[in-house]
């Protein structure tokens, strides 16, 4: 059966995989210090305030996620103890990680490029932003820092069937440049590494490192009537727009993190890939007929035009 992966054998993922010709990536600009991987020669010092704000963000976030967070989350936060003080040392963090699923947590300097990312996760390596916010962009900024990648990604990577999850999205990576469907690949990170929710026993919980880097959607992708809660579906995922700078209008639903293995890595993408328009087809507050909707949203946030309206989010 092909799977969401190329044959295997057929790819060295060792190797940073060329981006063919006619593939859109984004035109990142590779800093001149940095080799083709992209990877910072070490782990920044930060300053005594850059320290604070970890803090900070961290007490932030255990005020609200508590009941709101899944379980292994939470577990993985513990485990980790990434609130014993100041922006964790990647190498020390490694290590406990590396003993516990085999991943690691390596520093870049700002958002790379996909096919670099792919690399890094197909071979259980976690790319961290190598940089914290300032108190000017405390409850939002708009590039990942350590605090999102660390604090919102990493726990996450404590659970094993998870952490294999994340990495045969990266090794998915080669089959999407292939297929110049990069596009449809990065819903489905969205919609699950960043923005998904799963069932617990006591109710809907998030796992998105996107809901749980920041304290307004914690409690919006859990609680509030305004976004939808639909249960995962890969095709419709695939097909389905997000929004970047907002909280979703719809938040994706699985029952466990071995359900979302099996969805997409048995998936056939081949014929997924070749079915596929360069867009997408649904728009992100739409419904559709085969969902299996858990709460049906009045959409009145994002209808009040976000944010950017100041409307409240509900």
């Amino acid at each position: 059966m092909e799977s969401l992966l190329i044959k295997p054998g057929a790819v060295d993922f060792s190797v940073i995989p060329d981006v063919p010709a006619d593939t859109f990536v984004a035109p990142l600009v590779r800093p001149g210090h940095l080799g083709e991987d992209w990877l910072e020669p070490q782990q920044r010092q930060y300053t005594t305030e850059e320290h604070a704000i970890w803090d900070d963000l961290f007490a932030q976030q255990m005020d609200v996620l508590p009941g709101r967070a899944a379980s292994s989350f939470m577990a993985g936060l513990d485990r980790l103890d990434l609130g014993r003080g100041g922006v964790p040392d990647f190498g020390a963090l490694s290590e406990e990680l590396q003993a516990i699923t085999g991943w690691s947590v390596v520093p870049v300097p700002m958002l790379i490029p996909d096919h670099v990312f792919f690399y890094h996760l197909a071979n259980r390596r976690f790319p961290a932003g190598n940089f914290i916010r300032s108190r000017e962009e405390f409850h939002y900024i708009s590039e990942p820092d350590v605090f999102h990648d660390v604090f919102g990604h990493v726990p996450m990577l404590t659970d094993p069937v998870y952490a294999d999850y994340m990495q045969e999205y990266g090794r998915a990576g080669w089959k999407a440049l292939a297929y110049n469907r990069l596009k449809a690949l990065s819903a489905l990170y969205w919609y699950t590494v960043e923005f998904g929710l799963i069932r617990e026993a006591d109710g809907i919980k998030a796992y998105g490192a996107g809901i749980l880097s920041g304290p307004l959607e914690a409690k919006f992708s859990v609680e509030a009537q305004s976004p939808n809660r639909i249960h995962l579906e890969v095709d419709r995922v695939m097909r389905t727009d997000y929004v970047i700078s907002d909280m979703q209008p719809t938040y994706f639903v699985i029952d466990s993190f071995e359900e979302l293995y099996r969805k997409t890595v048995e998936r056939n993408f081949d014929d997924l890939y070749r079915a596929l328009t360069p867009g997408f087809t649904y728009s992100n507050q739409a419904v559709l007929g085969g969902d299996k909707v858990y709460h049906l949203g009045t959409q009145e946030y994002a209808n009040r035009g976000g944010k950017g309206s100041g409307a409240r989010p509900v």
